[in-house]
């Protein structure tokens, strides 16, 4: 196999074009077979249902090279399960689960030479997406959808890797109760476009969102899932709330920090008012895995966390370790959670 000659430390979290890429249509109630192409173009009409009323979702998972070569991917059933519950309340069609792991299987398959080697601590990123391609004008669903998946290398989310984050809490909503904040739906992202840029321009790595009904219990970033740890390092403490992602890695961590580091775990709404009292904060998600935040800025009043141990806390750096050698198989993880790409 040609492998590709990158700087692959040295990748930033961005796209680039690879070989191959994974493309099927629903038209007239079904799916049609699927399959690679190489085109990276999409053509569609001008008044194409994704293009007037954003009706598209998508998902984000990750290929990895292990220390002996393999290439694996972490939890894609999850995503698949997700992006069906995405696409039942965007009002599209589902895709079987079992077609969702086969694209994914596929297209990274396809672009194995694009996998960044095992230490480099790069990965190939993966993008399932769908949404509404033929034209609607009234508002309403699409009836026909075009499902693809892309694959490029990339680096870590946050430039600099592993480093304290500095984040503050947001005078947007994020979500509104009642509405699409579960799921992965695009236009969640959308919302959050200026409110991320603002925070870029002060000086903050992202925002943190409170409940948008009554602005008092912390939810999340606006491409993360939050948790805490408490002030004794025994219990990992996460947000409960109807208009959360579930995010597949905040999931992971619970898990990896209940039955391998036996932490007591509590998934409870946060009132934000007591988020000082803990000890570590850490972002979680595909793209950023575990990233720890330093300081929250509310205004004029900062809280800190501890990150003695190079930039994150001990025991965020333990779940963050015992995660990633789950992932690169280096620890047996429970069953289910690595597909194997042969």
């Amino acid at each position: 196999m040609d492998i590709k000659n990158m700087d692959w430390k040295n990748l930033p979290f961005g796209y680039i074009k690879t070989d191959k890429r994974y493309v099927s249509n629903y038209k007239d109630g079904k799916w049609d077979d699927g399959g690679l192409t190489d085109d990276d173009m999409i053509t569609m009409n001008e008044c194409a249902c994704v293009l007037q009323y954003a009706q598209t979702c998508f998902e984000g998972l990750k290929a990895y090279k292990t220390e002996d070569g393999k290439t694996v991917c972490f939890r894609p059933d999850l995503n698949a399960e997700r992006m069906d519950q995405s696409c039942r309340r965007m009002k599209m069609p589902s895709l079987p689960q079992g077609r969702f792991i086969e694209a994914v299987r596929q297209t990274v398959k396809a672009n194995e030479r694009w996998v960044p080697p095992y230490g480099s601590g790069a990965s190939l990123y993966l993008r399932p997406y769908m949404f509404g391609i033929n034209p609607v004008i009234g508002v309403k669903p699409a009836t026909e959808f075009h499902f693809r998946v892309f694959a490029c290398p990339v680096g870590p989310y946050f430039k600099g890797g592993i480093r304290p984050l500095r984040i503050r809490i947001s005078d947007f909503d994020r979500a509104a109760p009642r509405g699409t904040g579960h799921i992965k739906a695009g236009l969640n992202y959308a919302m959050s476009l200026y409110a991320i840029e603002d925070a870029h321009e002060k000086g903050f790595d992202e925002n943190l969102y409170l409940d948008s009904g009554t602005r008092t219990y912390v939810e999340e970033t606006g491409g993360a899932n939050v948790f805490f740890v408490t002030d004794d390092g025994k219990k990992i403490v996460t947000p409960k709330s109807d208009t959360i992602l579930p995010s597949i890695t905040r999931r992971s961590v619970v898990q990896v920090a209940k039955d391998y580091l036996g932490l007591e775990v509590e998934e409870r709404p946060i009132p934000f008012e007591e988020v000082s009292s803990f000890s570590e904060c850490g972002l979680c998600g595909t793209a950023a895995v575990i990233s720890p935040v330093g300081t929250i800025v509310d205004h004029d009043r900062e809280i800190s966390f501890d990150t003695s141990c190079g930039g994150i806390g001990p025991v965020s750096e333990k779940i963050l370790k015992l995660l990633k050698d789950i992932q690169l198989c280096k620890v047996e993880g429970p069953e289910g959670w690595i597909e194997v790409i042969d």
